[in-house]
């Protein structure tokens, strides 16, 4: 009998990616399927061998493989003990159907940073409420992916302070409830990657890292006026208190429980 498997699946909050699936295997052999989404696969621990159009393949921890969808593949460990993977499932609005030949014939990535990003966006998605990180994360990789598919980088577009000042605004104005992305990009009539690029570039930080500022900045006040920190996560935007605490903590560097205290101190000197 086989050692039983680590799984982990769920699909995101997040518009664009249809399943989350991470997983430990040492001995199990996918049969020849299909899938109807595009698989973006990582590989942590061992190396995966794969048949894709019959052709034989290889993914090492050192690559992203990007199998398109419909087309026929199987799978299984190419190294002893197993192997560990991540992969994200994406909905096949996301790249554009006429590359799926270039994905048949180029799975394999070599492209450190577009890894990079991949892992980057799996951490993001491990933990509920940073809905717009993840969607500006996968907008810089589905960037990267079409420019391999298409064999050459695809050109950013020339940074524009008008959309940068112009999606500043509409987070002030929706910074509790939040914003998606692409409905910030159909409100302002751009592309969604041409608003992370240019709000970055403008400001030196990512719309969702400007997003969470100002959440903290009014929960500090929220706090400090006596409300309690479960009321205050609710009131300012964030998922629960977990959420809210390791925000919060990063940003102000300790926890909302301590920094009330020290308010509530301050009042009684």
């Amino acid at each position: 009998m086989g050692a039983r498997p680590d799984i982990t699946a769920w699909r995101p909050r997040v518009e664009g990616i249809d399943e989350v699936f991470h997983a430990r295997f040492a001995d199990h052999a996918y049969p020849m399927h299909t899938h109807d989404a595009w698989t973006l696969l990582i590989v942590d621990e061992g190396m995966v061998r794969y048949d894709l159009d019959r052709h034989e393949h290889g993914a090492p921890s050192s690559v992203v493989t990007l199998l398109p969808p419909h087309i026929p593949h199987n799978g299984d460990a190419a190294t002893p003990g197993g192997f560990r993977k991540r992969v994200l499932y994406l909905n096949t609005a996301q790249i554009d159907a006429d590359l799926v030949g270039r994905a048949v014939d180029r799975p394999v990535l070599r492209d450190p940073r577009l890894r990079h990003r991949v892992d980057q966006l799996h951490r993001t998605l491990e933990l509920p409420g940073d809905e717009l990180e993840a969607q500006s994360r996968l907008a810089l990789v589905s960037e990267r992916l079409a420019g391999h598919l298409s064999g050459e980088p695809v050109a950013p577009q020339v940074p524009d302070r008008r959309v940068a000042y112009a999606l500043r605004d509409l987070l002030d104005e929706r910074f509790v409830e939040g914003l998606p992305l692409r409905d910030a990009a159909e409100r302002l009539h751009t592309h969604h990657t041409h608003l992370v690029r240019a709000f970055s570039r403008e400001f030196g930080m990512a719309p969702h890292q400007y997003l969470t500022a100002r959440r903290v900045d009014l929960a500090r006040r929220l706090l400090l006026g006596g409300m309690r920190s479960p009321e205050v996560a609710a009131s300012v935007g964030f998922y629960d208190q977990s959420h809210f605490s390791r925000h919060f903590k990063r940003v102000v560097g300790t926890s909302p429980g301590h920094y009330a205290r020290t308010g509530v101190a301050s009042r009684t000197l």
